[in-house]
């Protein structure tokens, strides 16, 4: 143990305080071995165990140990369930733990603003709440078993193209309530060990020497005490990085930037204090590590397997299941078709790369459970359609009762470090789809990707079912589920879209350059749709079961409420069908109209609940102030507008059975600082604004109640201030006006 930061300092050279600001090598923090300061150990995660052999010398995904490889972000995403990633949580604890491994880098957590991301399969949703709340889980999991967790990549890195160099510019609020929300609740409530920046800029400065993220927000606001580290190779300027928290330089480069901090601290140009916040708190991260570490902790590998069958399970999402055609009947013969049934694709490439400890495949795990036989059917390393492949499959569907097509996206079509072209699925797998479906009543299709793709097919195939990337086991999961012993229970934590250019960001797309504007702003994924009324393929939250539920409102606590207040909502949930099952309970808050554009739905609250068939539970959701607030970027402060909001219970976006509206009385005013250039609709919000401005408005030689006073009345709204004065040909005069906005902006 360290001990007294305070001491070590003064014993430290300046020299070893620098060192210790950038790793030893890709994976391990510098030692001071004169004063018994350890290095500690860094691995990749974030859905499982990255960690390379000890004597590799350079990056490799396929060089380390074997893993339990879990289902990836955006599959244990559609599990909705917080219990579950606490599960996956401990599971990885105790895997790194067993490998000497004090920080895992995960979860990651960025929004989904594009379907088109190349990592979109690590990460865990388009919505903040959602992906925020799973990942407090991970991390409290995690950390329970004393390995640290690293959320990254703060702040806004939503797409691969020119990740090392691209701005991302974002109005506060859209980062306030979108970007940000997406770590917020992680960081203040299970309190991670560390924090990666990431490597593009925000709105003109390097996410690792941001003031605004790492120092005001991080920092002053959420509390965070933990460290932060840069993503592999985000150091820009480590001066500029080391003034406003960014504490470790990630990899190790041999110690190329210490120099420059030992030179700003003797030139004057960087204070040495902080430094001195710097280096405690990699002395403070060390010191925990090191209390954690046990050289007699292993793990059950075949117990893990086993764990990453049941959570894959709970994880996949049932797209389509007309006329009841899945869970198959073990009775009656299946024809699979396609080579991922034989080997699968369960996670994406990149930096999350695993080595699984050992891999299930679904053809092996469907013979155990029914009559099957298997045919290639087309090929993963070519869309061109092989019409040999084909025929054979056309011929051998006429013996079977039901054809399951596994398909899916190519190894290299979703990675790190690269973007999705297009949302397509190989040609050569919709066309043999397409000629199954015109011959063969009964047509189900298995899809392995890791982010949403067009199907064609989707009104041709009888069941689809979506099993995203769902790690080493995830063929014996598929199995269960198409012979109905797991009824499925996943929900899509994010929008099918029918087409790529339906997506908010399409106009501005990922590979415009080194400048993406954010011109959606709020509206991402459902929030756009919902609000535009547009169609999709498939809703956000939406998920089918083998049984049927039932949601019905019990009791509001408020009709009428002020922001101050914490509104309570029971449902029941009931399972009317013939198997038990679990549905989520979804809670959504529609806005009234106000002077912002607000979605139209905003996903405020959801619960998973399990249900044997002819039972009911009771559900109480929780809503607070922030559940009904929107960010403010004029007053920088989160702000509840007056007025009838309505909160919508269901179990998708688009299938709200319930809802009960509540009239919101403001408690307290939104203070703005008014000026002369203050329009009078902006002084009109005030409480007082109205019968203040109501001699100015009577000097002003408008008919506001004549044929035309709709039309006029919409010209003084927009009026600054100022313009009271001329029109009313200074009858209004400027002291009046000053002496207005001197009373309107005082606060009381």
């Amino acid at each position: 143990m360290i001990g007294n930061y305070e001491s070590m300092l003064e014993k430290l050279t300046l020299e070893e305080k620098a060192s210790l600001c950038s790793g030893l090598d890709f994976w391990h923090t510098k030692p001071i071995e004169r004063l018994g300061i350890p290095s500690i150990m860094v691995a990749d995660g974030p859905h499982g165990l990255r960690k390379q052999v000890e004597q590799s010398e350079q990056v490799s995904v396929t060089d380390c140990l074997p893993a339990t490889c879990f289902p990836t972000g955006s599959c244990l995403a559609s599990s909705w369930d917080t219990d579950l990633l606490s599960t996956v949580g401990i599971a990885l604890g105790e895997e790194c733990k067993a490998a000497q491994v004090s920080v895992l880098l995960g979860p990651a957590v960025n929004i989904k603003r594009s379907p088109l991301c190349g990592r979109n399969f690590e990460y865990y949703s388009e919505d903040p709440y959602l992906s925020s709340a799973l990942a407090t889980s991970y991390i409290n999991g995690l950390q329970s078993n004393g390995v640290g967790a690293c959320i990254k990549h703060f702040a806004a890195n939503n797409q691969e193209f020119h990740r090392f160099t691209v701005d991302a510019r974002i109005t506060e609020r859209a980062l306030r309530e979108i970007y940000l929300a997406s770590f917020e609740r992680s960081v203040t409530q299970s309190k991670p060990w560390t924090v990666m920046s990431a490597y593009n800029k925000v709105n003109g400065i390097y996410a690792s020497e941001h003031p605004l993220l790492l120092n005001e927000i991080l920092r002053e606001e959420w509390g965070f005490s933990g460290l932060v580290m840069t993503d592999w190779g985000a150091n820009h300027d480590r001066v500029a990085g080391i003034e406003v928290g960014e504490d470790l330089e990630m990899p190790g480069n041999e110690g190329l930037n210490d120099q420059k901090i030992v030179q700003a601290v003797q030139k004057g140009l960087l204070n040495e204090k902080d430094l001195d916040r710097v280096v405690t708190r990699i002395l403070r991260l060390v010191d925990r590590a090191c209390e954690n570490l046990d050289e007699n902790v292993t793990y059950d590998q075949e117990a893990h397997h086993q764990l990453a069958k049941d959570v894959a399970s709970k994880c996949m999402v049932l797209l389509k299941n007309q006329e009841a055609t899945l869970p198959l009947d073990p009775t009656k013969q299946v024809l699979v078709v396609g080579p991922f049934a034989k080997k699968p694709r369960f996670q994406g490439g990149g930096s999350s790369h695993i080595i699984p400890t050992k891999v299930s495949d679904v053809f092996s795990s469907m013979q155990h459970l029914g009559s099957v036989s298997y045919m290639q059917g087309f090929s993963i390393e070519s869309e061109i359609c092989d019409k040999a492949l084909e025929q054979e499959v056309l011929e051998r569907s006429k013996q079977s009762e039901t054809v399951v097509v596994f398909a899916g996206l190519p190894d290299e079509w979703e990675s790190e470090a690269y973007d999705r072209e297009h949302l397509r699925l190989p040609e050569n797998q919709n066309e043999l789809i397409r000629k199954l479906a015109a011959e063969h009543p009964k047509i189900v299709v298995v899809l392995s990707n890791g982010a949403p793709v067009e199907l064609p097919w989707i009104h041709e195939a009888k069941g689809v079912l979506e099993a995203y990337l769902a790690g080493q086991a995830s063929g014996a999961a598929v199995a269960d589920i198409l012979y109905g012993i797991v009824n499925p229970s996943g929900k899509l934590a994010e929008t099918f879209p029918l087409r790529v250019e339906d997506t908010p960001s399409y106009l501005e797309p990922q590979r415009s350059g080194d400048t993406v504007v954010y011109a959606e702003d709020v509206f991402v994924g459902y929030r756009y749709y919902t609000s535009r009324k547009m169609p999709v393929l498939f809703p956000f939250g939406f998920g089918l079961s083998y049984t049927k539920f039932s949601i019905e409102l019990l009791t509001c606590s408020h009709s009428i409420c002020t922001e101050l207040d914490e509104v309570t909502v029971q449902i029941r949930v009931k399972n009317y069908g013939n198997c038990e099952g679990r549905e989520v309970v979804q809670v959504y808050v529609t806005p009234p109209k106000g002077k912002v554009s607000i979605p139209c739905l905003q996903l405020r609250g959801f619960q998973k609940v399990s249900l044997k068939p002819g039972t009911s539970k009771i559900v109480t959701f929780m809503l607070n102030k922030k559940d009904f607030s929107y960010f403010d970027d004029g007053l920088k402060q989160w702000v509840v507008e007056g007025g009838d909001y309505c909160i919508n219970i269901g179990n998708s976006s688009d299938n709200l059975c319930v809802s009960h509206t509540i009239c919101m009385r403001k408690s307290s005013e939104n203070f703005l600082t008014f000026t002369m250039d203050s329009m009078v609709s902006e002084l009109l919000s005030h409480s007082k604004g109205n019968a203040l401005l109501k001699p100015a408005f009577d000097l002003l030689p408008f008919d506001l109640s004549g044929e035309s006073g709709k039309m006029m009345w919409e010209i003084v709204k927009a009026m600054p201030v100022r313009h009271l004065v001329t029109w009313s040909n200074g009858k209004f005069s400027e002291s009046m006006a000053e002496e207005l906005l001197k009373t309107l902006n005082t606060r009381v």
